[in-house]
């Protein structure tokens, strides 16, 4: 194996190992790595010797810290909207695989894992977390909206926290993950080694996790849930921020000063997405979220974003409409309207 591959495909003893391998990247998602996993996995189904998938990193820092985003900017700007929607594609088409793979998915996150890390780990069936993990939905800060099943899995998240993830890009560390149900066990760094061994033999996959895990920290967050459940609760961004402001505490003036410097038209849809999700099938998310990206990267406030934080790093985005403004509720409602031919189609749908 040579380290110019993104991502190495192994099958070591029962169980078909995945490891990301863009290190200097911190693992951001590529279209090759989209369609390398999906081989991966296309392979390891029908094979009989294979117990499990898992999936690692050979990154130290991180699981993946997000998607290829200079390489969307770029296809944006050079007018070519067909490659950028060829990615999305076939990611979403990907997380839907993951989501439904019928043999035990683990993902062993030992470090930050954000945006499209997000859409390859989170929907499997174990996610296992060392105390170096953080999760985090970080794009209505570049002009984006939280994509990669974020639609179906935030709104599930207890006391709203979801929803303060989307609309903020709040943060959670490896104790807050598992306390929200983002993380299915907690091994210590030192232990995940041994862990990977491990889950070379045959038997059953929760009980060898089993075997490392131990009880997390208190989770800082759980200690905001109730005002932030309250906020959050709320219709829109304004009376999400009055909420906040009336809590008055350090964490939800925290808050405000997250949601002032995201572009007004990423919270408006973020917020819109949570509303949707709750209701939806994985399926069904994955095509809200594909009718909202065909519509952003053909707009404003994406490429704005990533000029100020990725290409130029000024930190100062012109968000159309600006800070602090209201975006009209019909030019959010045209984000979300069907594609027709265009449409995302997912093979074997599932309620």
């Amino acid at each position: 194996m040579t380290v110019e591959q993104q991502v190495i495909v192994e099958r070591r003893g029962c169980a078909g190992f995945i490891i990301l391998n863009r290190p200097q990247a911190l693992n951001a998602i590529t279209l090759q790595m989209v369609r390398d996993i999906s081989a991966a996995l296309d392979d390891f189904e029908p094979d009989a010797g294979v117990e499990r998938i898992v999936v690692t990193s050979a990154a130290e820092r991180a699981f993946s810290a997000g998607g290829d985003i200079r390489w969307l900017y770029e296809r944006g700007r050079a007018g070519d909207y067909a490659a950028q929607s060829a990615f999305f594609r076939e990611e979403y088409t990907l997380n839907a695989r993951i989501k439904r793979y019928p043999k035990p998915y683990v993902s062993l996150i030992d470090g930050v894992v954000m945006g499209g890390g997000v859409g390859v780990s989170l929907h499997g069936a174990h996610r296992v977390v060392s105390e170096r993990a953080a999760f985090a939905m970080p794009e209505v800060g570049i002009g984006f909206f939280p994509d990669v099943g974020a639609t179906y899995a935030l709104p599930r998240l207890p006391h709203r926290f979801g929803v303060a993830m989307a609309a903020t890009g709040l943060r959670a560390r490896a104790a807050d993950m598992a306390a929200l149900g983002l993380a299915t066990a907690y091994v210590e760094s030192q232990r995940f080694a041994a862990l990977r061994e491990a889950l070379q033999r045959p038997g059953d996959t929760g009980a060898i996790i089993g075997e490392f895990a131990g009880a997390p920290p208190p989770s800082p967050l759980l200690a905001e849930a109730p005002k932030l459940a309250s906020a959050f609760a709320q219709a829109n961004a304004a009376s999400i921020e009055a909420a906040l402001k009336a809590n008055g505490s350090d964490f939800s003036r925290s808050l405000l000063e997250m949601m002032a410097a995201k572009s007004p038209t990423s919270i408006a849809i973020a917020l819109r997405q949570m509303q949707l999700g709750a209701d939806l099938s994985f399926e069904e998310a994955m095509r809200v979220e594909f009718r909202i990206v065909t519509r952003v990267c053909r707009g404003h406030d994406f490429y704005e974003g990533v000029r100020a934080t990725i290409v130029e790093k000024d930190n100062r985005p012109r968000w159309r409409p600006p800070a602090g403004a209201r975006p009209v509720p019909g030019d959010i409602d045209a984000y979300f309207a069907p594609l027709g031919a265009d449409e995302l189609n997912l093979a074997g749908e599932a309620a």
